[in-house]
């Protein structure tokens, strides 16, 4: 390999917000790890709903361009000063700090080496590659902030999406009751993933099929979470995943005695350890749907906007 492709990379890069047209391969500098930081050789990378959302409109990103991606799994190729967690050849996955670490999407990703865990031997990077944004948004919102405990009731809305998949799989291995609400093509897969009952949104108001819930966890916003805190028990738990439009909520909460909290997830090794262990242990998987090169980035995208797929799309590089 000649000195100029040894320090280049490809990448999917945008110079514009807009439709999943904005997207294009390019080669850009390969960087290299300073400080506490590692240079990982990517093997596969998750496509989520933020990404698709940050293409069209910057939302907390507002740099041109921009590489996009968070969810990576691969190899090391070399470590910064004052790593000691991994070595070159490592095999590892992470979730670069979110917002701002951002560019996975790419040949190599550079993140701190905290950021990553060890990559489970039981699973492929496909596999490896479409849990950790998801995986961190669900257990931060389960285990840290609701402090889920074996025996509540949990009811998870887009239960089939990429994160509600796997917050089904973290409440059950913690012992919790698991209601989702998902459309019912979709209610086969919700079980076999564990949960204990499935309710179809779109026959069935879930205000009047459930109660006496001791955390939502709440991927849709809008009405969906206003109308959550009804099914509330007091001094149960919502977490959103995206900001609320009602004025009135923290007034009505607090009448109703529950806690509502709004979720932004953040890389963390911690959890990616716990993560691993949970797929080590065979309680977590990642539903995959598509599986797209690198260079079929806008594909992905295009059918992230569909709003239609189930659990993951992965670019493989």
């Amino acid at each position: 390999m000649n000195n100029d492709s040894n320090a280049t990379m490809r990448a999917i890069s945008q110079d514009t917000h807009g439709g999943p047209e904005v997207l294009h391969e390019v080669r850009v500098p390969r960087p290299a790890p300073g400080p506490s930081q590692i240079l990982v050789s990517v093997r596969a990378a998750g496509v989520n709903p933020t990404d698709w959302k940050h293409r069209a409109s910057g939302l907390f990103l507002n740099r041109l361009p921009l590489v996009l991606g968070w969810d990576v799994s691969g190899v090391v190729e070399s470590v910064g000063y004052g790593v000691t967690l991994f070595k070159p050849g490592d095999e590892v996955f992470g979730m670069l700090p979110y917002p701002h670490g951002v560019g996975s999407h790419a040949e190599y990703a550079l993140g701190p080496a905290r950021a990553f865990t060890h990559k489970p031997a039981s699973v492929d990077h496909v596999q490896a590659g479409a849990l950790p944004l998801v995986s961190l948004t669900a257990y931060q919102a389960l285990v840290d902030t609701a402090r889920l405990r074996a025996g509540q009731r949990v009811l998870v809305h887009a239960a089939a999406g990429g994160v509600g998949h796997v917050a089904v799989q973290i409440a059950k291995s913690l012992g919790a009751y698991v209601i989702g609400t998902a459309s019912e093509p979709k209610h086969a897969l919700l079980r076999e993933l564990g949960a204990d009952e499935v309710i179809d949104y779109r026959t069935t108001d879930f205000t009047e099929a459930t109660g006496d819930i001791d955390v939502v966890l709440d991927a849709l916003s809008g009405e969906t979470r206003t109308r959550s805190l009804e099914v509330l028990r007091p001094g149960g738990t919502l977490v959103s995943l995206l900001p609320g439009q009602d004025p009135q909520e923290e007034d009505r909460a607090r009448s109703l005695g529950v806690r509502v909290e709004t979720l932004l997830v953040e890389a963390d090794h911690q959890g990616m350890n716990a993560i691993a262990e949970l797929v080590d242990r065979g309680e977590l998987r990642a539903h995959v749907e598509t599986v797209l090169p690198l260079a079929e980035a806008a594909k992905a995208h295009a059918l992230g906007d569909t709003d239609r797929t189930t659990g993951k799309i992965v670019l493989t590089v």
